[in-house]
């Protein structure tokens, strides 16, 4: 069965940082790339960053690319998301998802999410 699981997110303070994690199971890790999302109620689903599996090529949302990194541990079938410098505005929860080879905003596959809040 094929599973998205994040993990990592909490209280953050203003100006921290913090590292969300997406594991993955159920299907072919070296086919697929993954996109980090994020969503504020009320507001639009945001892509983050992807990276796909097939040539670890990444990218990233020319808004948001600075302060989040996108990397992964093949031999632990994990991509993560480094956030750093947060702010009130990186409050979300933030979601990984899957699609086969390339990145692009078309995933087929979600996990269920992970709340990031940014406060004093």
């Amino acid at each position: 069965q094929l599973q998205l699981v994040e993990s990592g997110g909490g209280l953050v303070q203003p100006g921290g940082s913090l590292r969300l994690s997406c594991a993955a199971s159920g299907f072919t890790w070296d086919d697929k790339a993954i996109t980090w999302f994020r969503q504020v109620p009320g507001k639009e689903r945001e892509a983050i960053a992807c990276l796909s599996n097939v040539d670890g090529s990444t990218d990233y949302a020319p808004s948001l690319k600075g302060r989040f990194t996108i990397s992964r541990d093949n031999a632990e079938k994990t991509v993560y998301l480094r956030i750093n410098s947060l702010k009130s505005d990186d409050t979300a929860i933030y979601y990984c998802a899957a699609k086969d080879y390339y990145c692009s905003n078309d995933v087929r596959y979600w996990g269920q999410g992970t709340q990031v809040t940014v406060s004093a």
